[in-house]
């Protein structure tokens, strides 16, 4: 059920930026990150720095930039440097709190695929692949997730792991040398997930007004962890809305 006042989309980007709240320095990537990290920045986390893998660090953009390359993230950021100074001294050194991270498939431990659909020696769709995002969510200390909650996407082993989250469960990603703490958060436009459990497992901690335990159920692809204290996500506000739909998408490409 959708409430006439905003839409899913937009019900989940907010809930995204809010996430945000109290991180300094976060790596984004293109698409939903991008404007929900933008609309944080805009909002209630002026002091966000916001970091692009083209080499950008500390962007403050004028608009919500077209993909990591747009030449508006350059005016007035922090420094540019070159990829690979980036990925090393800024990603790996330890510097980023959190990245906020989409893909195609996710798995109950977070694991993302971002490369193929299907067998990967004859897939069913050739997916744009990791880009940075694997070493993104290896090396940041924190992973949200944002993406649409669907069947296809939601299920029970993706079909390869392009960027690893929690790998096979507790202790998954310590016993692969991966750093970091791996997902936290996975928000979509029908409800949030935290992996706050010894398992590292996908848990529902709050779904969308209308919504219900069983709907969502029915789009995973596995038998669902349900927190006992499950409510109902936080609606956006006047102005929430009005930062997105005026100043980032207008034209509604996202929202």
């Amino acid at each position: 059920m959708n409430n006439p006042e905003y839409s899913p989309s937009e019900l989940m980007i907010i809930n995204a930026a809010r996430a945000l709240k109290g991180s300094h320095v976060v790596f984004v990537g293109v698409g939903l990150p991008n404007i929900a990290c933008n609309l944080a920045q805009r909002s209630h986390a002026p002091e966000l720095e916001l970091v692009y893998e083209s080499g950008v660090f500390g962007a403050h953009p004028a608009r919500l930039p077209l993909s990591i390359g747009d030449p508006t993230l350059v005016s007035d950021a922090t420094s540019v440097v070159g990829m690979a100074d980036l990925f090393m001294y800024y990603l790996q050194g330890g510097l980023v709190d959190v990245a906020l991270l989409g893909g195609a498939q996710i798995d109950r431990y977070g694991n993302l695929n971002t490369t193929v659909i299907g067998d990967y020696a004859a897939p069913k769709v050739r997916l744009p692949g990791s880009g940075g995002a694997c070493e993104i969510a290896i090396n940041a200390h924190k992973i949200f997730m944002i993406m649409r909650l669907k069947g296809r996407a939601f299920v029970d082993r993706v079909d390869f792991v392009t960027s690893p989250g929690h790998a096979g469960g507790a202790h998954g990603r310590g016993r692969a040398g991966i750093p970091g703490s791996g997902p936290q958060l996975v928000i979509t436009d029908r409800a949030l997930f935290d992996f706050a459990n010894e398992a590292r497992e996908m848990t529902l901690i709050e779904v969308a007004p209308g919504e219900t335990v069983d709907a969502i159920q029915a789009d995973v692809g596995w038998p669902l962890r349900v927190a006992p204290d499950l409510h109902e996500m936080t609606p956006p506000t006047a102005e929430e809305l009005r930062i997105v739909r005026q100043e980032l998408d207008p034209a509604g490409l996202y929202r």
